[in-house]
């Protein structure tokens, strides 16, 4: 008698334990009443991200959030290079969030960040001063990589890139910042710079302003367009 009743006592217990629990579970797994965001910002705004984060966290409960889940979802949010998250006593959500860093704008519609990764900029606007990279779905990060790697070498002749684009077939064109463009092609990319920047050394310095393109895709020579000269050859050798 006295064992069955000390089970009993045991089972009353974990019943009352349980409901406690249950009980002590909904009552903080309220509503989350507030958000907050945390980090440093150059090019977004506070208004921007509360704007974005809003939907993610209506009708979402303090305890219930799946806080994995929204950290997914946020990462789809423009600008958004890191997202972290945590629960802040009694009913808030804390977002940590770096922004992404932009280096050079992507096809038109899409930055680059520094690891070449694209992302959409819109509904911001696109900050000034970037260079202007282009090329097929999936070589953004060959062509910041090759940006990378000319810069230095057109610095050396006073000049900066204002563009530089991959076309389809692996030709590559760039456009120097006095608005010239430059026929580099898909071969001998080494070969062909030295002999640019030989004729720019020599003579071509002097005529940039009037120069329209710099077709390097000859195998002893560089063909050289002026303003108000018919099209230039669309081949890519």
């Amino acid at each position: 008698m006295k064992r069955r009743n000390a089970w009993l006592g045991i089972l009353l217990l974990a019943l009352l334990l349980g409901a406690g629990s249950r009980a002590l579970w909904l009552w903080l797994d309220r509503p989350i009443e507030r958000v907050s965001i945390r980090g440093e910002w150059s090019y977004v705004s506070a208004d921007y991200l509360r704007t974005q984060l809003a939907p993610l966290v209506q009708d979402a409960t303090w305890l219930s959030a799946d806080l994995g889940e929204l950290r997914n979802r946020a990462m789809n949010i423009g600008w958004l290079n890191e997202v972290r998250i945590s629960r802040e006593w009694p009913n808030a959500l804390v977002f940590e969030l770096v922004e992404q860093m932009p280096v050079a704008r992507w096809n038109d519609d899409f930055l680059l960040n520094p690891e070449g990764e694209p992302f959409a900029f819109a509904p911001l606007e696109v900050p000034a001063g970037l260079p202007d990279l282009a090329g097929p779905a999936g070589s953004s990060e060959e062509v910041l990589t090759y940006y990378h790697r000319l810069t230095p070498h057109f610095a050396g002749l006073s000049l900066s890139l204002s563009q530089l684009r991959l076309e389809p077939r692996g030709a590559w064109r760039i456009q120097l910042s006095n608005g010239a463009w430059v026929m580099l092609g898909r071969h001998q990319h080494e070969v062909r710079l030295a002999r640019l920047s030989a004729s720019w050394q020599r003579e071509l310095s002097q005529h940039g302003d009037h120069i329209r393109y710099i077709d390097l895709r000859y195998p002893n020579g560089v063909a050289v367009a002026w303003h108000g000269e018919s099209d230039f050859d669309d081949s890519e050798e």
